[in-house]
């Protein structure tokens, strides 16, 4: 009887939830006029080509005007240490250079200095590189997010988590 009554108490539970769960009338169709079209007010491969002109002028483009300190100093920072350890690379490879004159065998100290500023500073290049790709995918999901609405419902005036389940 106990069994009965829990299973009864359920299927009144999900009968009684989706029918009583929408207690306002809200309309879904789509309020725009058929004819009208979509346009997006910025371009994203124009936002890719600005920034490949010159970093950062695809963010200013997008109206994100906080990224560009981010991508210039972010920038600045990986060529300053390209710059350091390119130097590094010199002077290793000019003190082993010299220590192959003295020593046939040569210092290999100092050979393995110079072969570790430079890994250091390819890996510096290749963070440059990365730096600068993504500078580019930024400036191109931007302009594609730019007319993105992220308003708060009209309808009841409090943002909105969906949820669906398929079964």
């Amino acid at each position: 009887m106990k069994k009965l009554i829990i299973k009864i108490f359920f299927i009144f539970l999900f009968i009684s939830v989706p029918i009583l769960g929408q207690n306002k009338n809200i309309n879904l169709t789509n309020n725009r006029a058929p004819d009208s079209i979509f346009v997006m007010k910025k371009s994203p491969w124009g936002a890719v080509l600005r920034s490949a002109i010159l970093p950062g002028w695809g963010q200013f483009y997008n109206h994100s005007y906080w990224k560009i300190p981010v991508i210039w100093g972010g920038t600045a920072a990986l060529i300053y240490g390209w710059v350091d350890r390119n130097n590094l690379t010199v002077k290793y490879r000019d003190l082993y250079n010299q220590s192959l004159i003295q020593d046939p065998q040569g210092n290999s100290g100092l050979k393995e200095l110079r072969e570790f500023y430079k890994n250091q500073r390819n890996a510096f290049a290749v963070f440059i590189g990365l730096t600068y790709f993504l500078n580019l995918v930024d400036a191109y999901v931007d302009a594609h997010l730019f007319d993105f609405d992220v308003t708060d419902d009209n309808l009841i005036h409090q943002p909105e988590f969906r949820i669906r389940f398929k079964f």
